[in-house]
């Protein structure tokens, strides 16, 4: 019996005229095109599957008829069911009200407490606590625009969109693509995760090989390491492998530093990170900052390493330090004897240049402990310091972690130090000390004392002052060869203080020495390579002009000529020998 009251009930609703007033719509469902003149073929109508009630109120819905209980339709292989459903048959159209549920057959389905469905267009709105479930996420609004046709749905009102890998993403306006999955947040954007938090203005993010794509302003916030982020304006980010491709205005934060470049690439799960094209690697709390061409980053294990002309410009509280070679290493580790403390490290490889304003120097490669000021310059080291110029093998450097000056220098191996005795001249005069070891003190910006050890041998050129003209008046050169040397630089001279262990020291007037004895054999000033400004260290060498001296010896060839003239004169006297 209920069978036949039903197909009655079904047979009559379908062939029932009704109301000619055309329903009340969401401008969404607003029918722009003109109607169409054919009929709908049978597959297009909605269609009643079940209703447990039909009721025809002139008081409710225009007087049209509405079913409620267990209502069931249906188009296209889409079954929509609610407590109630208002069917407006020659519009094709449809409300429904009250634990409402559309099954589409591509296995989304919508739920909400109302919803509108034109089944021409076959779009629909659902309003209040709306839910649209698919295999690959959850999507919850207040109200939801379905497009069944495009394949898509979108809300404007605010929501949440969840995935199965337990993503949350906050947003208020976006579009969801069924068919191919993907997601356009529009607006500002928040992706919420267990590891991460994404923060936009414009997101597209695809479902099924969970990649996004940024196209605005966003960050990448590490949960655990909030100071740890990544910001791009341009970008992918890969959600499993959680890695990051960013292409405009990008920078990496990580353990306190800054990575920018034209291009980057960062892997959260690893930490490295990489750059090119304009790459500067900036460490506020070390007040250093270091160029290249390319660059990388090690989160893990707080490094990094910068090529391709690159250079690091560590700022000081009254001086600046710039450093340049081939490769550029910078890394932070516990110190040996308190692990809570971390000490930073500055590695320069191959052609290593330093410039500071009382120090500037070349080697093919220098090792700097920015935490204890302890500086180890490698293979071939040079260190200028006004003019003077400091040789070895290998070179230390130690600075003053207070007022960030040199204060000494140990010089192991071949130790030469070469003094210009009258800087304002262009007099072939040097004062030299050398030795296997030296150490060399500091005064202020300037190179005050040395001390020589081992084969220590010094040439020095001796003034005094005339009594009568108060002016300074050469004696001659000193010629001192020690076990130990200790020698005072001054503002022209070279003071021997102490010359100990086998000390042999003689002072010859310059008529008296010649010039090669003047300079050791291994006499090597450079002025080519001498750095005089900072931006001489970003090239190899600045390839200055080389200075040309004048060497003094007016006195020795006037008294060489004597000695040759008198050698003449007795030669002269001598009889000559007469051949028969």
């Amino acid at each position: 019996m209920r069978i036949i009251l039903f197909l009655f009930i079904f047979i009559s609703t379908l062939s029932m005229a009704q109301d000619k007033t055309p329903v009340k719509r969401d401008p969404y469902l607003q029918n722009t095109s003109p109607a169409k003149s054919q009929p709908l073929k049978p597959e297009e109508k909605i269609k009643l599957i079940n209703a447990d009630k039909i009721i025809k109120d002139p008081a409710k819905y225009d007087g049209n008829q509405y079913f409620i209980g267990n209502v069931q339709i249906e188009q296209k292989g889409s079954i929509l069911t609610a407590d109630e459903v208002v069917l407006y048959s020659e519009e094709n159209f449809a409300k429904a009200i009250g634990n409402v549920r559309l099954q589409n057959a591509d296995g989304s389905v919508i739920t909400a407490v109302e919803m509108e469905y034109d089944g021409n267009t076959q779009k629909g709105v659902a309003r209040k606590n709306v839910v649209l479930t698919d295999p690959k996420q959850t999507i919850k609004t207040e109200i939801l625009y379905y497009d069944k046709l495009a394949s898509q749905a979108y809300f404007n009102t605010g929501g949440t969109i969840s995935d199965t890998q337990g993503n949350v993403m906050y947003t208020k306006s976006a579009t969801y693509f069924l068919d191919t999955k993907m997601i356009d947040f529009v607006g500002n954007v928040k992706i919420d995760n267990a590891q991460y938090i994404i923060e936009g203005v414009n997101i597209k993010q695809n479902q099924n090989t969970k990649v996004a794509e940024f196209f605005g302003p966003t960050t990448i916030t590490n949960r655990a390491n909030p100071k740890n982020r990544v910001y791009t304006e341009r970008g992918t980010y890969r959600m499993e492998t959680k890695e990051a491709f960013l292409n405009k205005n990008s920078k990496i934060f990580y353990n306190d530093k800054i990575l920018t470049g034209d291009d980057m690439y960062f892997n959260q799960i690893t930490g490295f990170g990489k750059a090119t094209g304009n790459v500067t690697l900036d460490d506020p709390k070390e007040r250093r900052y270091i160029k290249g061409g390319y660059g990388e980053i090690f989160e893990k294990k707080d490094s990094s390493m910068m090529t391709k002309n690159p250079y690091a410009v560590k700022i000081m509280e009254k001086d600046t330090a710039y450093f340049a070679a081939e490769k550029i290493i910078s890394f932070q580790k516990p110190d040996s004897l308190d692990i809570t403390v971390k000490k930073s490290f500055l590695r320069a490889y191959k052609k290593a240049r330093i410039y500071k304003s009382n120090a500037q120097g070349r080697a093919d490669s220098i090792a700097f402990n920015e935490t204890d000021g302890v500086m180890h310059m490698f293979t071939n080291p040079i260190l200028w310091s006004g003019e003077k110029q400091v040789t070895g093998d290998k070179v230390e450097a130690y600075f003053n972690t207070k007022n960030e000056n040199i204060d000494s220098l140990k010089v192991i191996g071949n130790a030469f130090a070469i003094s210009k005795v009258d800087s304002l001249t262009l007099k072939d005069e040097f004062n030299q000390v050398k030795g296997k070891f030296m150490t060399v003190y500091y005064q202020g910006n300037d190179i005050k004392e040395a001390r020589v050890v081992g084969n220590a041998q010094a040439i020095v050129y001796v003034d005094d002052t005339d009594q009568e003209t108060k002016k300074p008046e050469r004696i001659g050169i000193t010629l001192s060869t020690c076990g130990i040397i200790g020698a005072l630089f001054e503002e022209k001279a070279l003071q021997i203080i102490s010359c100990s262990i086998g000390a042999v020291s003689d002072t010859y007037p310059m008529s008296k020495i010649e010039p090669s004895r003047r300079k050791f054999p291994d006499f090597n000033w450079n002025t080519k390579d001498r750095i005089r400004k900072w931006q001489d260290i970003l090239v190899d060498s600045p390839n200055n002009e080389e200075i040309k001296y004048t060497a003094d010896n007016e006195l020795f060839d006037k008294a060489q000529k004597t000695i040759d003239d008198e050698k003449a004169k007795e030669e002269a006297k001598k009889p000559k020998r007469v051949r028969k």
